[in-house]
């Protein structure tokens, strides 16, 4: 299929402050065990493998393909909470400025953290450098390990179908496989296939078809 572009985008596994429900942005923590086991027996393949340069993305890349060295992208780092980094809704949902955040989260940002413009301008940033660096390797297939609100708006503006930032549901250990036609895909348009990838998958691309 030499007249397409192969992208999957793939959520770390789940750490012990996102089981707790902590907002982890920046910040990091380790995988859980059981995600660990999980990952380690997945039958995913890829030849080249990008991820975001946090400790949980790189783990997860290095039980899922532990023969491959992935290429960090710093810029498909997760949105960074500031302030707010490891507390949970709990310890926030009387704060003024939190409340003020979820209701307008698009043109507002956590005390000392990342506005959502500044975080896509910066996801933007790493799109770009993969896909010149697709190209100078004329390579049609690539696996990216990243964080929920990077896939969430890789979907938005990329999927075959229209949908809202907080509309896609992204679990760990999850993700999904576009594929584009090579005239769309240099046109920067919207895939024309999504497919869901369960680690589960013998294989990248299995799964059922999104339309």
């Amino acid at each position: 299929m030499d007249d397409t572009m192969v992208i999957t985008l793939l959520r770390h596994g789940m750490t012990k402050d996102n089981k707790r429900g902590a907002y982890l942005g920046w910040s990091d923590s380790p995988l859980c065990q059981e995600e660990k086991d999980k990952l380690k027996n997945s039958r995913l393949k890829a030849e080249l493998i990008f991820t975001s340069d946090l400790g949980r993305c790189i783990d997860t890349a290095k039980l899922l393909f532990p023969k491959k060295a992935p290429r960090l992208v710093s810029e498909f780092r997760e949105l960074h909470f500031g302030e707010w980094e490891g507390k949970t809704y709990n310890e926030l949902k009387h704060n003024p400025d939190y409340k003020n955040w979820l209701a307008n989260f698009h043109t507002t940002k956590p005390p000392n953290g990342e506005s959502y413009i500044e975080f896509v301008s910066r996801i933007e940033r790493g799109w770009e450098n993969v896909c010149q660096t697709l190209s100078n390797l004329d390579q049609k297939r690539a696996v990216i390990i990243t964080h929920g609100g990077v896939i969430r708006y890789m979907l938005s503006k990329y999927a075959p179908i229209q949908r809202d930032f907080w509309d896609w549901q992204v679990p760990h250990g999850t993700g999904y496989e576009l594929l584009w036609k090579n005239d769309g895909w240099r046109r920067k348009e919207r895939c024309t296939l999504l497919q869901e990838v369960p680690l589960t998958a013998k294989q990248i691309g299995s799964g059922s078809i999104t339309t």
